[in-house]
């Protein structure tokens, strides 16, 4: 579909994907036409946010969804809005713009590659001494250093110079680490009998995730579906009960084929935050650890080394599936205000004599800034914290009556100061400390099984010639390095090959990751290592899509769909891990999307494949299929009648959409998505929109009146609120009745009775006066 169908009818400019709120000040009476207010004065009127009804204080929270798309950068300089989608035949894979989208992805803020590519960056965990975490205390930040350090990681300052296997050079801005606190967020593997018999047992009962209540809670799982709606549902809500005080309703705007709605971004960017430590992937798994201590210690030196004694062979040390030799890194935190920087510089020199060059002097204040202060400036929040996080925090503003807002200001220099620090730690040590690994391991470990003694090892590894005579366990080869415990020991050749792997996908070289994970998938398969094969197929189709390079039809059948059958098989019916297929599909989907032609209906099989699968709760489902509807839009057809477009799947789904929206009293969402289906409806080349089509009519005119009953409903409860707003100019639209209250510019009143909500079959009865006009000729049972 051609980009200029989803632009405003009158006037230029990207619509807003969604309405960002809406405000608790009832819509003026006011009516105009989408002439009368520019995408600009919405975006303004966003940024401004009045008064809602929600607790002041939790407007903070609900920030990811607030911010107006406008203020993120759609258009980047060299690089057209539409540029997101690789263009050629719509028959086929024409030029192929991958590169040119890995290097915009940062621009984009809400993009869906841009997430992966910040959410699979390195992990550096942070661990403290006692008198570290006094003094951030002390300076407002109850969680630590990492409290403090965690919002910078995520946008490391200036260009990170990255080499990748092959000795070539590139420089990123928009490269990123998360900062985790040390020891938290383990996941232990089930046992191979375990996780059997777990698997057994869900079949039997009919209580599997695939048919019941769609991720509800599984914590020892690492990341909980049900958080990730609840969390997004929340966001939601607070957009239903509040209204911005515009002349007109921000839900008049359909949705927007360049930028995702900052609904479906929360909830992809809270299904990528938060990464459990499990053995089957290493992205958790930390590449260094901040060892911290402060200026006020009297026993530093002996601290550092306890606290490293501590983290390696102590009580907090690792499971034996995670490799201990992750780069430490020495941090001695001078508060500036009561410590003697000359005592703190000569300890610093001391520190890098004893511990080596992998040390950093971090000088900050040691009181707590206040908003009122002149060099004090707001600590964002941040984006990657995890779904159960942000739902403990939005739960507490909802249950507590003196909540405060959680935002904390620093000063400027503790800012500027942070920044260094984290540039030196990401550009010095981390970056060079990975791609040395990643060359030795490639060199000791991979190549070795890239050649013919390789395979020939991995041959009579499989039938096991010339190993061991001991027997093997649940269905596994007698020469397996698959412990039953269910994991790979860290010196394991398949636990090195998976962290070469992921630590080239992080330093995005995504050949030599794809490559890996290749040889990875035969392995896992052979040791029946089910978790860890559906992992390895998840990724080499995610690296292999990110690839800059062309893709045939066939190529795509051969690798990118085998490879995610088998990650979503595996993750479904052998692990009961219904996060890891919602994950592999949904970010297949967005991939192949972009890379545009006829990938984008493979795209569009995987995200109805995700449907049918029902692991979604109802938010998600929604936001599927508002984005199927994206994906068909996204579409180009050729010539004047726009052949192989996919306008009339678009415009199904849209309506599929809001019907999904509109069972969940979410109004807005609702009528975005019936806007969008209307108006790709009217610009059909034909002309006919769904007039022939009786029954898909009278559908999408009862999705209509029912939502003007009930945003007519909101209004007079809301009357109050709006007996001192102006009257205004009538809109002038033949589609519309003119009355003095708002009404869904798509609901046109008539004789049709309330149509059920069921999408399949589409149920809807007309008035007699109704059907007397209907031509008995048409089809009747689809939108045509």
């Amino acid at each position: 579909m051609q980009s200029s169908d989803h632009d405003s009818p009158a006037g230029g400019g990207s619509l807003p994907t969604s309405p960002v709120a809406a405000s608790t000040l009832k819509i003026q009476k006011t009516r105009h036409t989408l002439n009368d207010v520019s995408s600009s004065q919405l975006f303004q009127s966003e940024a401004t946010l009045p008064y809602r009804r929600s607790h002041p204080s939790a407007a903070s929270l609900y920030a990811s969804t607030l911010s107006p798309p406008a203020s993120r950068s759609q258009s980047p300089v060299g690089r057209p809005a539409a540029s997101r989608i690789a263009s050629g035949s719509v028959f086929g894979v024409g030029v192929n713009n991958a590169l040119a989208l890995v290097s915009g992805a940062g621009d984009s803020p809400g993009d869906p590659l841009n997430l992966i590519l910040r959410a699979f960056v390195p992990h550096v965990a942070v661990y403290t001494s006692e008198d570290t975490d006094i003094l951030l205390r002390e300076k407002g930040f109850e969680r630590g250093l990492w409290e403090l350090l965690r919002p910078f990681g995520e946008r490391v300052q200036g260009k990170v110079i990255i080499r990748d296997s092959n000795g070539s050079s590139r420089s990123y801005e928009d490269y990123s680490i998360h900062f985790v606190q040390f020891g938290e967020g383990i996941v232990h593997p089930e046992s191979v009998t375990a996780g059997l018999k777990s698997a057994q047992a869900l079949r039997t009962n009919g209580v599997s995730e695939k048919s019941g209540e769609p991720g509800r809670g599984q914590p020892k799982q690492g990341i909980a579906i049900s958080d990730v709606e609840a969390v997004v549902d929340r966001h939601l809500n607070y957009a239903e009960e509040s209204f911005f005080s515009l002349p007109q309703s921000p839900t008049s705007h359909g949705l927007n084929i360049d930028m995702p709605s900052p609904y479906y971004a929360l909830y992809l960017r809270r299904l990528l935050s938060g990464l459990p430590l499990t053995p089957h992937e290493t992205f958790a798994h930390p590449v260094a650890c901040v060892i911290a201590i402060s200026s006020r210690n009297q026993t530093p030196i002996e601290t550092l080394r306890r606290l490293y004694t501590e983290s390696s062979t102590g009580d907090k040390r690792l499971p034996n599936w995670v490799d201990a030799e992750f780069l430490r890194y020495y941090v001695l935190v001078h508060e500036e205000e009561r410590d003697d920087i000359t005592r703190s510089m000569s300890l610093f020199d001391q520190m890098k004599r004893n511990l080596g060059l992998h040390c950093h002097l971090l000088r900050i204040r040691g009181t707590q800034s206040v908003a009122t202060d002149d060099d004090s400036i707001p600590l964002p929040r941040s984006e990657w914290m995890s779904a159960s996080e942000e739902l403990t925090d939005i739960r507490r503003s909802e249950d507590q009556e003196d909540f405060e807002d959680p935002t904390r200001y620093i000063f400027e220099s503790d800012a500027t100061a942070i920044r260094t620090f984290i540039r030196e730690m990401v550009t010095q040590s981390i970056i060079p400390t990975m791609e040395r690994n990643v060359s030795v391991w490639n060199d000791q470990v991979a190549s070795r099984r890239r050649g013919l003694a390789g395979r020939l090892s991995g041959f009579t590894k499989r039938w096991g010639f010339g190993s061991s005579s001991r027997s093997s366990f649940a269905g596994q080869s007698s020469g397996s390095n698959y412990d039953s415990l269910g994991f790979y020991r860290q010196d394991a050749p398949e636990a090195i090959m998976r962290k070469l792997a992921d630590y080239a996908f992080m330093l995005r070289d995504w050949k030599l990751s794809h490559s890996t994970y290749e040889l990875l998938k035969g392995d896992f398969s052979n040791d029946k290592a089910w978790k860890y094969y559906a992992a390895a197929n998840e990724m080499a189709a995610i690296s292999l899509l990110i690839m800059p390079q062309n893709l045939s039809a066939k190529s795509r059948t051969e690798t990118i769909d085998s490879s995610l059958e088998y990650a979503f098989y595996s993750y479904i019916t052998r692990c009961n891990a219904p996060y890891g297929a919602l994950r592999c599909l949904a970010l297949g989907l967005e991939l192949l999307r972009l890379r545009g032609g006829s990938s984008i209906d493979d795209a569009a099989k995987w995200g109805t494949r995700l449907l049918e699968s029902k692991i979604l709760g109802p938010v998600g489902d929604a936001l599927i299929k508002e984005r199927l509807a994206v994906c068909y839009a996204s579409r180009e057809g050729m010539g004047t009648q726009l052949w192989g477009g996919r306008r009339r799947k678009s415009a199904l789904w849209s309506v599929l959409g809001a019907d999904a929206w509109l069972v969940q009293s979410k109004y807005i969402q609702a009528q975005r998505c019936l806007n969008e289906a209307r108006k790709t409806y009217s610009e059909l080349p034909s002309g006919n929109g769904i007039e022939k089509f009786s029954y898909a009519s009278a559908f999408l005119l009862g999705i209509g009146k029912q939502l003007n009953q009930n945003l007519e409903a909101g209004e007079q409860h809301d009357g109050s609120d709006s007996e001192d707003q102006s009257d205004g100019v009538d809109e002038e639209s033949e589609a519309l009745d003119v009355r003095g209250r708002r009404i869904s510019t798509l609901g046109l009143p008539g004789g049709v009775t309330g149509a059920t909500l069921e999408t399949a079959p589409l149920k809807a009865q007309l008035d007699a006066s109704e059907e007397e006009k209907q031509d008995t000729g048409g089809a009747k049972d689809d939108f045509g």
